[in-house]
């Protein structure tokens, strides 16, 4: 799983054990320092293009120099707000080919969203809470 770090992400919720981080935001030297010395085995960071113009170009060699591999991506489009267990189960629904309303019945997700979920939905990003979380 890739965590995203965000402009009121503290060092203390980003987990020590992070393999793959998403700056959300340009990040400042002092707290690329900070997820560099907590984050011993992180081997990628990922950002958007826009978010790469606008780093600090010493930060992104820092990260460079640490033998972090630095990426950009492009990851368009709003996250998935229904929670993962709840999407689950509308998909374990509609496998038992159970109607859209139904499902909708049951787990309160829109019909409208079931559908998009069951055709053209990548999956990529789901958001749980105010945290985005990306799915590789």
């Amino acid at each position: 799983m890739i965590f995203s770090v965000e402009q009121d992400t503290g060092l203390k919720d980003i987990p020590k054990e992070a393999v793959h981080l998403h700056f959300v935001r340009p990040a400042k030297r002092k707290r690329v320092e900070g997820i560099l010395r907590k984050c011993r085995e992180l081997k990628t960071v990922s950002m958007s293009k826009s978010t790469a113009k606008r780093m600090p170009e010493k930060n992104l060699e820092l990260l460079k120099k640490k033998g972090v591999k630095v990426e950009q991506v492009s990851r368009q489009g709003r996250p998935i707000s229904v929670p993962l267990a709840k999407m689950q189960h509308a998909m374990e629904m509609r496998k038992d080919y159970q109607s859209l309303r139904e499902i909708e019945r049951v787990t309160g997700i829109s019909k409208s969203t079931v559908h998009y979920l069951e055709k053209y939905a990548e999956r990529s990003k789901l958001k749980s809470g105010k945290r985005i979380i990306y799915l590789k």
